[in-house]
């Protein structure tokens, strides 16, 4: 289910390795888990929580990265509220590339009234609508936010023993 590889055939594997363009860089890494900003279409403060190694199935997570999850995405989650004072926060699984099983990671997204009337949707709904949209937040703002919620996240803890 897994094969390990940080290969340049995996978007997510090039920007936490830093072989593709990652604006406003790594915000936490900690516990195999890696949180960066989405850069896809999904506005500003929207971040990915991904495993530093390439999984493409939930199932395939080891039994420490399964277990460092769900606090994960709560403090993330918390953080994304705190900085970007959202109506709510949705966190959802991503793993398709292409229609193909990619490197799994999770959305971590802050919506707010403005975006429910700008796109006229919710839910999975706002999603595809803010994805065929394709309005990408400014990098300049999207380096703020990571500043802001690393600061909200406080210290990253010890160094991840597999990089």
């Amino acid at each position: 289910m897994t094969d390990g590889r940080t290969d340049t055939g995996c978007l997510a594997c090039d920007l936490s390795a830093g072989r593709a363009p990652l604006p406003g860089g790594t915000v936490l890494r900690t516990g195999g888990w890696v949180v960066e900003h989405c850069v896809g279409p999904f506005g500003a403060g929207t971040l990915v929580v991904k495993p530093v190694r390439h999984v493409v199935h939930v199932a395939g997570l080891t039994a420490g990265e399964s277990g460092a999850l769900g606090p994960l995405l709560q403090r993330v989650s918390a953080a994304v509220t705190e900085v970007m004072s959202p109506e709510q926060v949705y966190v959802c699984l991503w793993s398709h590339a292409g229609g193909v099983p990619g490197h799994i990671h999770f959305v971590v997204q802050p919506v707010g009234a403005a975006d429910l009337t700008r796109f006229d949707a919710f839910g999975p709904a706002l999603q595809v609508a803010m994805g065929r949209a394709g309005c990408f937040p400014d990098a300049a703002e999207v380096e703020r936010v990571c500043d802001r919620l690393r600061e909200a996240l406080g210290p990253t803890g010890p160094a991840d023993p597999t990089r």
